[in-house]
């Protein structure tokens, strides 16, 4: 599992693309990410989500939104 500080940097780096690829304010890609359960798989060790990178994660976002 990632140090804490390494997921705050992913999760940031997470963020900041969502919002540039649905051209949303930071702020709202932010409500997105923790509201979603990408986020929670990210979080489970089990899931091995957090080995992959971040564009991969923001797809998995994005296809769990418009589901």
């Amino acid at each position: 599992m990632l140090s804490d500080l390494l997921m705050w940097n992913k999760i940031g780096r997470i963020v900041t693309l969502l919002s540039e690829q649905l051209n949303i304010s930071p702020e709202r890609a932010l409500d997105l990410w923790y509201c979603s359960k990408t986020n929670e798989r990210l979080h489970d060790p089990s899931t091995l989500l957090y080995t992959f990178g971040d564009r991969y994660i923001v797809d998995e976002l994005i296809r769990e939104i418009q589901d």
